[in-house]
């Protein structure tokens, strides 16, 4: 290990990858483009915490 300057689990791993004859492939993600948004997405924040107090005010009406 001192005479390639690798650290202990650098030895391991690439005798690991030496024994299993694989080579490590980069990983890759497909993208695709999904286009404009269909509707406007500014203020979602602001529209999911309405919904929720909405929500939250018709279950506490519904318990008296």
């Amino acid at each position: 290990m001192r005479d390639r300057d690798l650290t202990f689990k650098q030895a391991v791993n690439a005798a690991i990858r030496a024994g299993t004859g694989s080579r490590r492939r980069k990983f890759r993600t497909a993208t695709a483009n999904l286009g404009p948004p269909r509707i406007p997405l500014d203020h979602a924040l602001r529209l999911a915490s309405e919904l929720e107090d909405d929500e939250l005010i018709r279950k506490l009406a519904a318990r008296k």
